[in-house]
């Protein structure tokens, strides 16, 4: 039988009980076979309080909330043409950590941690994009290259997430939390934090056509209000859960993030491309 991989801590067994049991306190009809899980799509929220400046991007002065990106900064050059090109090309994601602010804690990660997060990150990145563009593994004319480096990375302290679902009426206290004390609402201060910056060259001049950074805080009670009351239970069945992994809320950033750059991509490179 396989062993399970660093990165996915949290005994399955013990997370899905204290999962069922949770949802059968406070969720009507929540499964447990992960069909109710939603896609974590919502399990974390952007916190522009902490965007990083690592000096991976070329000026972060210019970048500026989006509309459509749910939280991320963006830029984009002017007179970009994206129907130009058909090609994308995912160069190696680097890791480049701030130091940390005041009264936090220094971060260490285990390098092999490190690599099964960037894989998965790049792995991500390949399934949203192939879809709408051709993925290539060289640059040049029609490539635009994408490059990103992880700049934030706060497993979760699944110890206090246990602790805090043991004690009576914690619950009542996490749920509340976050929004008092400036982070996203749901979040609590042992949860993951998630930061990128992200930048987009021409893949035969490496001008650069487009820059975005972002930072995702785990949410482990947030339900998304937009979706109803099923997707209100997915998604706060899906933070539950991942609040007793380290590194989950990391991987739901990743794929949140892929699916707004294909999103994105497709629509610059529509017929009837968007401006904004």
């Amino acid at each position: 039988m396989k062993r399970p991989n660093k990165v996915e801590l949290a005994p399955a067994r013990r997370t899905a009980g204290i999962v069922a049991l949770a949802c059968s306190a406070f969720i009507t009809g929540c499964a447990t076979d992960g069909s109710m899980l939603g896609n974590g799509t919502s399990i974390t929220a952007s916190d522009k309080t902490r965007m990083t400046k690592s000096g991976f991007l070329s000026d972060y002065a210019r970048l500026q909330a989006t509309p459509w990106g749910e939280g991320i900064e963006c830029w984009r050059a002017p007179n970009l043409a994206a129907k130009d090109y058909d090609k994308i090309m995912i160069s190696r994601i680097v890791v480049s950590m701030t130091p940390p602010k005041d009264g936090e804690k220094e971060q260490t990660i285990d390098p092999s941690d490190l690599k099964t997060l960037t894989d998965y990150f790049h792995g991500s990145l390949d399934k949203a994009l192939k879809p709408q563009i051709q993925v290539v593994n060289q640059a040049g004319p029609g490539v635009i290259v994408l490059r990103i480096a992880l700049t934030h990375l706060v497993p979760t302290a699944v110890g206090d997430s246990v602790a805090g679902t043991l004690i009576p009426y914690a619950f009542i206290a996490e749920a509340g939390s976050g929004v008092a004390s400036g982070r996203p609402a749901g979040s609590t201060p042992y949860l993951g934090e998630t930061g990128m910056e992200m930048q987009f060259r021409d893949g035969a001049t490496g001008a650069v056509l487009g820059e975005c950074r972002d930072t995702e805080i785990g949410r482990k009670y947030a339900a998304d209000s937009k979706a109803g009351a099923g997707g209100a239970a997915q998604t706060w069945a899906g933070g539950y859960l991942n609040s007793f992994q380290s590194w989950s809320y990391a991987k739901n950033a990743f794929d949140k993030w892929s699916l707004l750059v294909g999103q994105r991509i497709a629509l610059l490179r529509a017929p009837q491309s968007i401006t904004k």
